[in-house]
């Protein structure tokens, strides 16, 4: 037929990967990026001697007439996107996915049409974002010829293709330097969620706390770093390797297994993997009776342990082999309670209140379900759902209650560091802390908030440092990234402070806390324009708008020059203080108000009152550079010197 011509191809087809998602959220954005990564795709595919064959919305189909020059090209590609990427905030990333096959192609006019097209667009949605797939015609051309390893995904079965399709992923030199060049610490541990394989699917909570309490059991051991539960729930469901999980988490060791539950029937399977060989350390099975689950959880901390050479102190052994309550009913329901408690919404959390309540009920002594109890008011107060003067004593009283019984409790002298810093008690603050950290030195929430603590009190440099350990325990939480781009903010690191956000957007795009402190780096940066874009993000997700929030938009009104916005925000907020408790009173805000509108007399009544209600500590506001203006005024060092001085602090 006239206009056709058959030949032997290799056939490259790309796609920006969450395109689609991105068109629909902000559009603009979406063309803008699709232009730029045409504009960076072009170059190099002309260097490698590729011919663009169309484009089709987001993506690219480019013929080559060498395999392995299609390869190095994929390969430049998402090298060059990488770089790039680093240099970017996590908005404006391209991540690409790339699929390449080398077949028979039909030449129709400008087009080409066949199976080896077909196939390769079938293989393109198989990489992972960044990634390049590639099937087994294209590896037995370019195998021994590139720098990248390869990993072979199996024949796999794809859409409208009647036969199998052996695939290989190409990992790219970046991702591979780091496991052969670094190497995984095999002391640190992730315990992957176990798979419930009960009759009844409402039975995970069974699964999810047995992985929960392996984590708790195995942080006791001074020897071993444990990866916290936020980062491993992550994994829940993936198809991921060990190898991988274990890269991404900078883990050496990781712990997966089964939970069957079956009437008063237990049966567990556990095994310890090598995560850089993927080679199995210890096996075991356990078919018991469901009252001696805390038995199960001894044996495997305690093999776990010892396969990985880590010496138990006497008082590590008599931690793991604790029997938290002797009714197994009280158990279930702590189980359940803590499953709620870490779904976070306020739903969730008054189940879980209720199923910590009624474990209370059946075991008046089981510290743990106290100790729960006390984390769900805490997390209540911080997501707005009840004021600290709700919310704290109850907590304070269960902390308390729990530390009767159980003065180890690590997760308890957490809660109650939390409450006494927020009251200003920071002497014995510190000292709960302390104890959290000598019980379980792997507890990632007693570092995030010990470094909080330290944080208001202005001892930045130690902030930084249970930061950073907060992080390594669990490195994929979005609440301690955010909370780094505020530590980072006060010490005047902004760049490394947005990057701490980025990480948290990248892990939830939709994460307002991390919203909310970019806004106030930006103002840092004098980047007005940016936190303008930020706040009008926010402000949507504030319906009814609250006070609150309404005094820290008028903040960056006035620090963007738009003065009259902020002024009748001003007006606004100050008559509703009137009739406001004092703890639903953005004083911070309203002294930074004043405090860009030049009235320096007002701004620092603003913090007098906000000292007072202490819903801020001074020695954060000097830190803070919105603040500069002020903190260097002789009348604010007298402020400062007032307030320290009725505390009784010298």
């Amino acid at each position: 037929m006239s206009g056709e011509q058959r030949r032997l191809a290799a056939v490259m087809f790309t796609d920006i990967a969450g395109y689609s998602s991105l068109t629909q959220k902000n559009e603009r954005l979406a063309l803008e990026l699709l232009e730029e990564h045409r504009k960076i795709i072009r170059p190099i595919v002309t260097r490698y001697n590729g011919h663009e064959v169309k484009t089709i919305g987001d993506a690219f189909l480019i013929e080559f007439g060498s395999v392995l020059e299609a390869t190095q090209c994929a390969i430049d590609v998402q090298k060059t996107l990488h770089s790039r990427n680093e240099q970017s905030r996590v908005e404006r990333r391209i991540h690409l996915r790339i699929g390449i096959h080398l077949g028979d192609v039909l030449q129709r006019h400008c087009d080409v049409l066949g199976d080896a097209v077909n196939i390769a667009s079938r293989i393109e949605p198989l990489a992972k974002p960044d990634g390049i797939c590639i099937s087994q015609q294209v590896y037995d051309q370019i195998r021994n010829k590139i720098d990248c390893q390869t990993e072979d995904l199996g024949p796999l079965q794809l859409k409208n293709i009647e036969y199998p399709i052996n695939v290989y992923s190409i990992i790219p030199s970046w991702e591979n330097g780091g496991m052969t060049q670094v190497g995984l610490d095999r002391k640190r541990v992730a315990v992957l969620p176990f798979l419930n394989i009960s009759p009844d699917p409402k039975d995970e909570y069974f699964a999810d706390g047995l992985t929960e309490e392996l984590i708790a059991r195995l942080s006791t051991i001074s020897g071993l770093r444990v990866i916290a539960r936020t980062s491993i729930m992550r994994y829940r469901g993936t198809t991921k390797s060990v190898g991988e999980i274990g890269k991404e988490l900078k883990s050496g060791s990781v712990l997966e297994g089964s939970v069957r539950k079956a009437a008063s029937r237990l049966r567990v399977t556990a095994q310890l993997i090598d995560a850089t060989t993927e080679e199995h350390l210890w096996v075991q099975n356990y078919d018991r009776q469901l009252e001696d689950v805390f038995a199960i959880q001894t044996e495997v901390a305690q093999s776990v342990g010892e396969a990985l050479e880590a010496r138990l102190l006497r008082e590590e052994r008599e931690q793991i082999e604790k029997k938290p309550t002797g009714d197994i009913n009280a158990y279930t329901f702590y189980l359940k309670g803590r499953h709620y408690w870490n779904e976070r919404s306020r739903d969730a959390l008054d189940k879980a209140i209720k199923y910590f309540e009624e474990a209370i009920r059946r075991d008046s002594r089981f510290a743990l379900a106290y100790a729960g109890l006390a984390d769900s008011y805490i997390v209540l107060v911080d997501h707005g759902h009840l004021r600290p003067s709700e919310g704290f004593p109850k907590a304070k009283e269960a902390a308390r209650k729990a530390l009767e019984l159980d003065r180890t409790l690590a997760e308890a002298h957490t809660s109650l560091g939390n409450i006494l810093s927020y009251e200003w008690d920071w002497s014995e603050a510190e000292k709960e802390f302390t104890k959290a950290l000598g019980s379980n030195p792997s507890y990632a929430t007693a570092h995030h908030w010990y470094s909080i603590h330290l944080g208001t009190l202005g001892r930045l440099e130690e902030g930084i440092k249970e930061l950073k350990i907060a992080e390594e325990l669990d490195p994929l939480s979005p609440m301690i990234h955010t909370y780094g781009g505020l530590v980072y903010l006060a010490a005047r690191q902004y760049d490394i402070a947005l990057k701490e956000l980025d990480k948290a957007l990248e892990l939830d795009p939709n994460f307002v806390p991390a919203h909310c402190n970019r806004i106030d780096v930006y103002l840092a940066k004098s980047m007005f324009k940016e936190a303008l874009a930020e706040l009008e993000l926010v402000l949507p997700l504030f319906q009814p708008l609250l006070t609150a929030m309404k005094a820290d938009a008028g903040a960056v009104y006035a620090a963007s020059d738009r003065i009259e916005e902020a002024k009748q925000i001003l007006r606004e907020c100050e008559e509703a203080s009137v009739h406001e408790r004092a703890e639903d009173v953005n004083h911070r805000a309203l002294a930074l108000i004043h405090l860009r509108l030049g009235n320096k007399d007002r701004a620092l009544e603003w913090l007098e009152k906000a000292f007072e209600a202490r819903t801020i500590t001074p020695f954060l506001v000097k830190l803070l550079p919105s603040f500069d203006e002020i903190t260097s005024d002789p009348r604010f060092e007298d402020l400062l010197r007032r307030t320290i001085g009725s505390l009784g602090i010298t």
